[in-house]
């Protein structure tokens, strides 16, 4: 999602949702982290303490404390009259993330395509059709969730719990990314292609052959948002 030219301040829509159990700060860090990943704050947008609390009918401590929690994670940045502001990514991030993720998830593939067994891709299938009917409804919104979805099923197979965290933990980047790549109705079509092309060559244990197409695959969407962030001065 774009940010505005001329940055605008942020109030957040997830009244309501307060938790009973879970700790007031861990709760607004979580909604307030998920609002940036999926673009409903965008890069520019400036997010002020007492406003967030005000919108929340909260204290502002726990604002704070998420606030400074998502400035050590890199996503926001303090500004220089008051306020935060979210980070565009930048191509050292796009380098960086995808360059990781090509690494990991070519091994991943390699021991999915090893140690699955045929039952398990069912639930693979049934993400690409569902993919492909939302596309050919043109729900476009939906498509980065089911695409996200397809991956993890697709990894877990690997059978490695400690290669399945480290992708883990690029999930929340690889998400922004995502839903850049998928905007597009022609560049959804060839990853829906490429999926089954990458199921197609898991089924047949082909290694090789899966190792390349998730290379070719992620480094496609490297392009796509490279491409994307040189179009927009202030970032993605």
């Amino acid at each position: 999602m774009k940010g505005n030219k001329e940055s605008r301040t942020w109030s957040p829509s997830f009244q309501g949702t307060l938790p009973g159990r879970k700790p007031l700060g861990q709760h607004v860090f979580e909604n307030l982290k998920q609002a940036i990943i999926r673009g409903d704050v965008a890069p520019g947008d400036r997010l002020v303490e007492s406003r967030i609390a005000g919108a929340l009918d909260i204290s502002r401590t726990p604002v704070r404390e998420a606030i400074h929690k998502l400035e050590r994670e890199g996503l926001l940045k303090r500004l220089p009259h008051g306020g935060f502001t979210v980070l565009s990514l930048t191509m050292d991030d796009i380098e960086e993330t995808f360059g990781i993720r090509c690494v990991l998830e070519r091994y991943a593939a390699r021991l999915a395509t090893i140690n699955h067994n045929e039952e398990e891709l069912k639930p693979l299938e049934e993400k690409i059709r569902e993919f492909q009917k939302c596309l050919d409804e043109g729900r476009m919104d939906d498509l980065p969730g089911i695409n996200t979805a397809f991956h993890n099923l697709l990894y877990g197979l690997c059978r490695s719990p400690k290669l399945i965290k480290m992708i883990s933990d690029l999930r929340d980047q690889i998400y922004r990314f995502r839903r850049i790549i998928l905007n597009v109705a022609p560049m959804a079509r060839i990853s829906n292609q490429d999926h089954r092309r990458m199921l197609k060559a898991i089924r047949e244990r082909d290694i090789e052959r899966v190792e390349t197409l998730v290379q070719e695959h992620i480094m496609r969407g490297k392009e796509i948002v490279q491409r994307e962030l040189e179009k927009r001065p202030k970032g993605i």
